[in-house]
């Protein structure tokens, strides 16, 4: 009865979640999620209070992450660097196409994965209305600054909503983690830009017509905060390696290089203050607290255990196996039920996984892998991505669920297995 009513419940949230009927908010669907669990007696209040001490520190430094990249977007840095990149291809079709993957992967890292597809994506499609690109060349670059600013959310903690709630779960560091996972994302973001151009290969134009294109310096709508921005992040950057030492929460760094930017940016007359802070996704912190509480009644039902044998019986037959297989369960389930339910389900599995420490370890950084990359397989795997065709539709630009999974399907499967491998051997080198 329980586990019927554990999972029913789990279904019934998740689907509202990922439909949206007349625009409910993810905030109230896992808060009601929530709130019935507690009333059915599936979670308790000492699990409400052990999911807040998960995902606070995770929800709170990506509302800040995400605020930075709006004032950023607002003065016009991720159009600069945009502009930047296409003078450098110098009209080459293919050296555009592979610098504004890189320009993607460099968002990704420092703005999670939700501020390259949501603020680059516009950005490279507006750029390529601007070079007179066909809707063949247009379709390749959107696809490819969609698909990599998920493949290459790997490197650092704060590169993906799932990265933070891990390294928190766990208590990996985050110079621990940016150690073992820069490598990994350097090989991710090889093997991206690889599938990528042998897919689009035929739609990349050999050249193109940059002579109208704007200055960079042009893109810069206000110098005065623009020049702040670089010793913010550069304050930013100490500060997150920093709080592994220090033992700090990460969204202390975080929150403090936002709130510092938004006093620096109070007084600018192109960034709008309070619509940025209210258009922040502060209900991402309700959502996460209503989801994993919900997700916490199939861990007390049992079935969050049962994963972990499956886990266990894969670390038996090695590293290998454990590694590799763990970031595919990972990534499968994230393709259907979202990646953010999925990164604490396998996590609880994972803590319950009877394997060595250091495999323990090595298959907590394999479910990062595969609830990063997983979600590019079909558009429910991430809000992101449902939201990143939305903003896309608005733009007249209609990718079709069908040729998102055809596309997904062809491109994610050699890259999750090849970043899965090199994951198995840098953990083998670093221990």
């Amino acid at each position: 009865m329980a586990v019927g009513l554990a999972v029913g419940l789990f279904l019934v949230v998740l689907v509202l979640i990922i439909a949206q009927p007349r625009g409910l908010s993810i905030g109230w669907t896992a808060l009601g999620g929530a709130i019935v669990a507690l009333l059915l007696g599936i979670v308790s209040w000492t699990n409400v209070g052990t999911v807040v001490g998960i995902v606070w520190d995770a929800t709170l430094t990506f509302v800040a992450v995400i605020l930075i990249s709006l004032i950023l977007d607002a003065v016009g840095f991720f159009e600069w660097s945009a502009l930047h990149m296409i003078r450098v291809a110098r009209g080459h079709g293919l050296r555009l196409f592979l610098l504004l993957g890189v320009l993607g992967a460099l968002v990704a890292m420092l703005f999670a994965n939700d501020g390259a597809a949501l603020i680059l994506t516009p950005i490279v499609y507006e750029q390529a209305k601007a070079l007179k690109l066909d809707p063949k060349a247009t379709v390749a670059l959107i696809m490819a600054s969609g698909f990599i600013a998920d493949t290459t959310s790997l490197p650092l903690v704060v590169s993906n909503l799932v990265n933070i709630v891990s390294a928190g779960y766990f208590h990996l560091g985050f110079g621990s983690y940016a150690l073992r996972m820069v490598p990994v994302d350097l090989v991710a973001l090889g093997a991206s830009l690889g599938v990528l151009y042998l897919f689009y290969r035929r739609s990349i134009p050999a050249s193109v017509t940059t002579a109208d294109l704007r200055s960079p310096a042009s893109a810069i709508k206000d110098p005065r905060v623009f020049r702040a921005v670089w010793v913010v992040l550069g304050l930013l950057l100490v500060g997150y390696f920093a709080s592994q030492f220090l033992q700090w929460p990460v969204a202390i760094f975080a929150g403090a290089a936002a709130v510092g930017l938004l006093v620096i940016a109070h007084r600018s007359p192109v960034v709008p203050i309070p619509s940025l802070v209210k258009n922040a996704p502060w209900k991402i912190v309700v959502f996460s607290i209503g989801m994993y509480v919900v997700v916490f009644g199939l861990r007390n039902v049992g079935l969050t255990h049962l994963l972990g044998t499956v886990l266990t019986a894969l670390g038996t037959h090695g590293a290998v196996a454990g590694i590799v297989g763990t970031g595919v369960v990972a990534a499968a389930l994230s393709s259907v039920m979202n990646n953010m339910p999925t990164v604490l389900i396998n996590a609880l599995a994972i803590h319950d996984a009877a394997v060595g420490p250091t495999l323990h370890t090595a298959m907590a950084y394999a479910n990062v892998v595969g609830c990063d990359l997983g979600p590019k397989f079909t558009p429910i795997g991430s809000l992101a991505t449902l939201l990143w065709l939305h903003v896309l539709e608005q733009r007249g630009v209609r990718i079709t669920w069908g040729y998102y999974m055809r596309v997904g399907v062809t491109l994610t499967i050699p890259v999750l297995l090849v970043t899965l491998i090199a994951l198995w051997g840098w953990s083998a080198v670093i221990g």
